[in-house]
C-alpha cells in the first residue's frame, strides 16, 4: 500500500494554507466528482455552513438536459441566489485542488453573473 498523497489533496491543502473564508468574506467551496457537482458557502471563523447546493438540490432535481458543465452552471447561479439569501455579498473562491477550467470555472462564471464578487 502507497503512502503517497493524491496529488490534487496536495493542492488542495497548498490552497487552503493560503486562503480562509471569514464573516464579512466566506469561502466558496466547490467539489466535483465524475457524476455530480457540488458547491458550498462556509464561515471558517465560525465553522458554520451559510449556503450549499449541488446538482443533487431539489430545486435541480427535474431539471437534468444537457452536460455536466450546464450543470454546473446551474449549481452556480443557485449558490448565487442561495448567497443572496443569506445576505453574502462576497466569498473566497476556493477550487478544492481542482484546475480552474470547465466545470469549475462553469460554477465561478455563474456565481459573479448571479451577484457574487470575488
Amino acid at each position: 500500500m502507497s503512502k503517497k498523497l493524491d496529488p490534487r489533496l496536495k493542492r488542495k491543502d497548498r490552497i487552503r494554507r493560503k486562503l480562509s473564508g471569514t464573516t464579512e468574506r466566506p469561502r466558496l467551496s466547490v467539489y466535483k466528482s465524475l457524476k455530480h457537482i457540488y458547491a458550498q458557502v462556509v464561515d471558517d471563523t465560525t465553522g458554520r455552513t451559510l449556503a450549499f447546493a449541488s446538482s443533487l438540490s431539489k430545486e435541480l432535481k427535474g431539471n437534468t438536459e444537457g452536460d455536466k458543465k450546464a450543470e454546473a452552471k446551474r449549481v452556480g447561479a443557485l449558490i448565487a441566489q442561495k448567497c443572496k439569501a443569506a445576505n453574502v455579498d462576497a466569498v473566497v473562491f476556493d477550487r478544492n485542488g481542482f484546475p480552474y477550467h470547465g466545470r469549475i470555472a462553469a460554477v465561478a462564471d455563474a456565481a459573479r453573473e448571479g451577484g457574487l464578487k470575488f
